[in-house]
């Protein structure tokens, strides 16, 4: 996959950024609330200098610059850059790409990437840029859609051929690496990459990035309470957080 679908990638994502704005920043989104934005906090508060890699409007930039943190915020997105800007809150932000950032090396103590690595092209080039620029020891969090769980294909299948009906949840290709582009709402698409965790997890080895703690964490309470008629679905993760740290030979 090359420049091409990453361009288009670019392109929904400026096009579509007030969707992203309006329904998962800013209070509106459980999962961030709830979930996402206190377990990057737990990992990475008081760590003195942070890179957010796909910050987006910065939400989860300006809860780390709250406790203290020097965060910096990328993101190829004008838009998203913009609003970040105008909240404010702390944190610097700079309009880049993920492969190459534009940070000298050995810059960060902490970095981390949340729901971003599914949309990027190049991973290899974006894990190797990670591990550049932080220094030794420095730790990364690496928050995904789960690569098992979130396969393309994959949801609820509610079968009645049985007595009593059940539910369950189906798993798509989960080997196959994948492209798909997504209507996440009506007249909203989304560029999605997926891959299978070994993929990420041998290139972040292969970078020096070494896998301390793994958490598959249960969807929220308030994200169940918008679908109880999935009755399983709290044994199903949405989320991977992966936390690795720099290691030098």
């Amino acid at each position: 996959m090359g420049s091409v679908s990453g361009d288009l990638s670019r392109r929904l994502w400026e096009e579509h950024a007030e969707w992203w704005i309006d329904g998962f920043t800013d209070g509106a989104d459980p999962e961030y609330e709830d979930q996402i934005i206190p377990l990057v906090v737990r990992e990475l508060a008081g760590v003195e200098t942070v890179l957010d890699i796909g910050t987006g409007d910065g939400q989860i930039a300006r809860a780390l610059s709250a406790t203290g943190c020097e965060v910096t915020g990328v993101d190829p997105t004008s838009a998203q850059i913009s609003v970040a800007v105008e909240r404010g809150g702390g944190p610097r932000y700079v309009q880049s790409g993920a492969c190459p950032l534009p940070f000298d090396d050995e810059s960060f103590d902490g970095a981390l990437a949340c729901l971003v690595f599914e949309h990027i092209d190049d991973v290899d080039g974006a894990i190797s840029e990670v591990a550049r620029v932080l220094r030794p020891g420095g730790s990364f969090n690496f928050l995904l859609n789960h690569p098992l769980l979130q396969t393309p294909d994959s949801g609820w299948i509610d079968d009645h051929m049985v007595e009593p009906p059940e539910q369950y949840w189906r798993i798509g290709n989960y080997l196959d690496e994948a492209e798909t582009i997504e209507q996440v709402e009506l007249g909203v698409h989304i560029r999605f990459l997926h891959r299978p965790l070994s993929r990420y997890l041998n290139a972040l080895a292969d970078n020096g990035l070494l896998l301390e703690r793994m958490d598959e964490p249960a969807p929220p309470e308030r994200f169940l309470a918008q679908a109880p008629e999935y009755f399983e679905a709290a044994s199903v993760p949405r989320l991977l957080h992966l936390r690795l740290r720099k290691v030098v030979n």
